[in-house]
């Protein structure tokens, strides 16, 4: 088969698929009986407490969405895993964590994408996961239907469903191929709310197609929407190199990746908003482009703010002559 131009984004999402699955490099090897990673962590609570969290990577077949950004397929199976995995994952994982709060399962993709964790599984899960305060998973709203509803009626604890609104503006959402609206996000917000489920969002600093000078602008236009659906929780992710796709769209002009600085002022505008908690996603934020000089001193003001939920006093450095 001949691979479409390295100079040439399609336009149709059928062959932006192709595209983009075409520049990945290899899975990692992973197993249907364990989960790919699992940890605990503290993170603050709607209650403001600050409270463990166990999370839990699991493995499971890869989301049917191709999206320019992702490179969570690594980790993912190329079959659905049997009846009795993802139980057996859990359960491997609660075996070898600490006691924690809340708990988060994470599938990379949707978690009630029957090809990912069948339901036959939910009333097992919910067994499992019956002691948490919270249980916390993700989903693509357009999955967020019947299988949503069984888990639900299933699982004794409060329920949050994160969802991946990567960002407000609609041409660069288009383009990222994740085959969403700003308009199917909003509606499956309105049903999450209705059902007194609390809605966690993700939201992209910079991604691809994106221009340098908008990318500010454009984080907080995203926060804004996310809180406007009611969103409780806005978690930001600088966007990164690495998954062949971002890579080949970094060598035509139509990616570069976010400065640090950038991140730390969409954060601090976030929090400033008090319309609900935001977080910066800090996994690998060493990759992140900043003045080496400050960068220690501007991850530590971010990881504090996480905590905190307050903007706390700007770092200045002699550097490279920014407050920031």
């Amino acid at each position: 088969m001949t691979m479409p131009h390295l100079l040439t984004y399609p336009q149709a999402a059928a062959e932006r698929d192709r595209w983009i699955v075409e520049r990945r490099g290899p899975r990692a090897t992973v197993h249907a009986e364990k989960p790919y990673a699992f940890l605990v962590e503290e993170e603050r609570f709607a209650t403001g407490e600050i409270g463990s969290v166990a999370t839990i990577f699991l493995t499971n077949r890869e989301c049917p969405w191709h999206c320019a950004m992702c490179d969570l397929w690594r980790n993912t199976l190329t079959e659905t895993v049997p009846r009795g995995a993802i139980p057996a994952q859990i359960t491997y994982a609660l075996d070898r964590l600490p006691t924690a709060r809340q708990i988060k399962l994470y599938n990379s993709g949707s978690f009630f994408d029957r090809g990912a964790i069948p339901p036959e599984d939910y009333a097992a899960i919910a067994s499992l996961v019956g002691s948490f305060e919270r249980v916390i998973v993700e989903c693509h709203p357009a999955l967020i239907g019947e299988n949503y509803s069984h888990f639900r009626a299933v699982c004794s604890r409060p329920l949050e469903v994160a969802i991946g609104l990567e960002t407000a503006h609609p041409g660069v959402l288009a383009k990222l191929n994740k085959r969403m609206t700003l308009d199917q996000y909003a509606a499956a917000a309105d049903l999450l709310r209705g059902d007194g489920v609390a809605l966690r969002s993700f939201v992209l600093i910079q991604p691809p197609f994106m221009r340098e000078d908008e990318s500010l602008e454009w984080a907080c236009k995203s926060i804004d929407f996310a809180f406007n659906c009611s969103a409780t929780a806005v978690s930001l992710l600088p966007t990164r190199p690495g998954n062949g796709a971002v890579d080949a769209l970094a060598t035509i002009g139509l990616f570069a990746p976010p400065d640090l600085r950038v991140v730390e002022d969409a954060l601090a505008y976030g929090i400033a908003l008090e319309r609900g908690r935001v977080f910066v996603d800090l996994w690998d934020i060493d990759r992140v482009t900043c003045c080496p000089n400050c960068r220690a001193d501007r991850v530590e003001r971010m990881r504090r703010m996480n905590f905190l939920q307050a903007v706390l006093e700007s770092v200045h450095c002699a550097a490279c002559g920014v407050r920031s």
